[in-house]
């Protein structure tokens, strides 16, 4: 659940003094509900690593690591209508070493 509205998210935000444009995208963070099947984040799923996740493949992971693709996809929907923002695809590359 959500403690803050997203019309009390983007108050906070320009209350800062932070130029809102239009387009700009808001990010909520992680959102969770109250079940096992219903956790927001890898770091929830393996309980904090603890837990490995089984992929689709059969490998076990409890964090990404380098190499990995991740994808994120996001929709809401209503009677009759479902509006979504695409795919958002990144890849997982070494740290720069120093």
């Amino acid at each position: 659940a959500m403690y803050w509205s997203s019309a009390q998210q983007l108050a906070h935000h320009s209350s800062s003094g932070c130029a809102m444009q239009t387009g700009d995208l808001l990010g909520s963070g992680t959102i969770s509900g109250t079940t096992k099947d219903s956790l927001g984040s890898l770091l929830e799923l393996t309980w904090n690593g603890k837990t490995p996740l089984t992929l689709a493949s059969g490998e076990q992971r409890c964090f990404v690591e380098n190499g990995d693709t991740l994808t994120l996809r996001g929709h809401c929907q209503g009677d009759g209508f479902r509006i979504g923002f695409g795919s958002a695809v990144g890849k997982i590359l070494p740290a720069h070493s120093l």
